[in-house]
């Protein structure tokens, strides 16, 4: 099958799971021998692995000029210090100078160490801000019809988005309906020259490009919902977002979830048929998630971690509620919350009002090795989303054989048995549930030796070979349909 695979994100740029998941799974369909072809938003610096071929990316103008080079030409541009894009043996990932904006609210990309790379910012917004996907089809002749509503786009600043050119904490990034125009752009110009089966977009700022290719090329489109504008947002949502989802939703042949929940919530609020949904539930890099036998780092504090985007979909607010719950029963726990969003400031302030500051710390957006430290350290792991369409992070704790609290309100938790589960917002109970880990250790054992056999049947493998299944439907689908006309 030979996939073109349309994402906002992709190591080292992580903002959320999208990245995650994206990496999982082109990697799984690599080593099933299928060919994708990776188009993202922005370039990211050559990868260590030996596997990886790297590749520069051009400009959207110069992609458009040239209607798209062959990958030879593309692969001679490369040179050394040059930027550079990752490749497996069977992808090759293409990318545009974008500015890189972030799709979650409230969050931050955030960029591997050691890793650079340039942005380039170009303005790219109609004078009256909508959305020009009509231009990025005009070679097919005919106009698209996207939803344009007045509503505008929050800015980046506005939203928090924090970008990568310097460094963690650099802020650009406030043109997310210019990039998602550029972007769309460069995936139709791709089109022109490269040859694929299916098309598979990941999200809603891959929407419009998805829908503009699809329609110039005649090729099926799976649309993939990792999150909607419900789960970021609640009951206020931004109405541009909406439109675009829906629309990207409804143009595509499939819609891949991340969850029963997320399918819940696709059908009942964006009017998608059940019988065109289909679950994909994320996995695990068993690979890259081997921590060594007794690492637990042991200490005399308790600790409980909360690990993820400090943001109202992820409910940090519970945590640090049922906290104080926890510190009446068991005075030498600590509760750390490793990440960072807009209600970071917002969080340090309750904890403080609660009298329990020195009990509660917050250590900022981590990576690699730093995640792994506060694993080893972590004696719980609690997720009080209040709406998480999976939690690919549970499946971390666990692999790092650290006792999970999940949310009911999680995709993860329809999948995982092996852990404590708890209404977000029943703080007595999380507290309890918390409690009884801490003070029970048969219990904790329990949890963390049951845990690690849920994971074997949760890998990016089983992930690809049931998006290859949807594929093969849709394939099947289309021809009947060719065979009837």
């Amino acid at each position: 099958m030979r996939v073109l695979m349309l994402g906002w994100e992709f190591p080292p740029f992580i903002a959320g799971g999208l990245g995650i998941a994206c990496y999982g799974l082109t990697k799984a369909l690599d080593k099933q021998g299928h060919s994708v072809i990776f188009v993202l938003p922005k370039p990211v610096d050559k990868s260590k692995s030996s596997h990886v071929k790297m590749l520069s990316p051009l400009s959207v103008a110069g992609v458009a000029a040239q209607g798209g080079l062959p990958l030879r030409d593309l692969a001679a541009l490369s040179g050394p210090g040059g930027s550079g894009l990752y490749a497996f043996q069977h992808a090759v990932f293409h990318g545009v100078q974008a500015s890189f904006s972030n799709p979650y609210p409230g969050s931050s990309v955030q960029r591997a160490q050691g890793v650079g790379a340039s942005v380039e910012k170009v303005p790219a917004m109609d004078s009256d801000g909508a959305l020009d996907i009509e231009g990025a089809v005009d070679s097919a002749g005919e106009p698209l019809n996207v939803p344009q509503p007045a509503q505008q786009m929050k800015s980046g600043t506005e939203r928090g988005f924090i970008g990568t050119g310097g460094g963690a904490g650099v802020g650009y990034g406030n043109d997310l309906m210019g990039d998602a125009e550029r972007y769309a752009r460069l995936c139709v110009a791709l089109t022109r020259r490269e040859d694929f089966d299916i098309i598979h977009a990941h999200d809603w700022l891959t929407y419009p490009a998805a829908i503009a290719v699809a329609k110039v090329t005649g090729k099926p489109l799976v649309v993939q919902v990792h999150s909607t504008e419900f789960d970021r947002s609640g009951n206020n949502v931004n109405q541009r977002v909406y439109d675009i989802e829906r629309a990207g939703m409804h143009a595509a042949d499939r819609v891949v979830c991340v969850s029963q929940l997320t399918a819940s919530i696709c059908e009942r609020r964006y009017g998608v048929p059940a019988d065109k949904l289909d679950v994909v539930y994320n996995g695990l890099d068993r690979d890259a998630h081997q921590p060594a036998q007794g690492a637990h780092i042991e200490n005399d504090d308790k600790i409980v971690l909360f690990l993820g985007r400090i943001t109202m979909q992820k409910g940090p607010e519970y945590f640090i509620a049922s906290a104080k719950r926890v510190l009446e029963k068991v005075p030498d726990a600590k509760f750390v919350l490793a990440g960072s969003g807009d209600m970071a400031l917002r969080m340090i302030d309750l904890a403080a009002s609660m009298g329990i500051g020195g009990k509660v710390l917050f250590t900022g957006f981590l990576r690699g090795g730093d995640i792994e430290r506060v694993f080893k350290m972590a004696d719980c792991y609690v997720m009080p989303s209040v709406s998480e369409p999976f939690g690919i992070a549970a499946l971390e704790a666990i692999s790092h054989d650290v006792p999970v609290i999940l949310s009911k309100t999680s995709g993860a938790s329809e999948v995982l048995q092996h852990v404590l589960k708890v209404d977000f917002w029943d703080i007595d109970e999380m507290a309890n549930k918390i409690v009884a880990v801490l003070k029970h250790p048969p219990l904790s054992q329990t949890l963390r030796a049951h845990g690690r056999m849920e994971l074997h049947r949760l890998t990016w493998d089983q992930a690809a070979e049931r998006c290859v299944k949807v594929y093969e439907g849709v394939m099947k689908q289309r021809g009947e349909r060719a065979v009837g006309a």
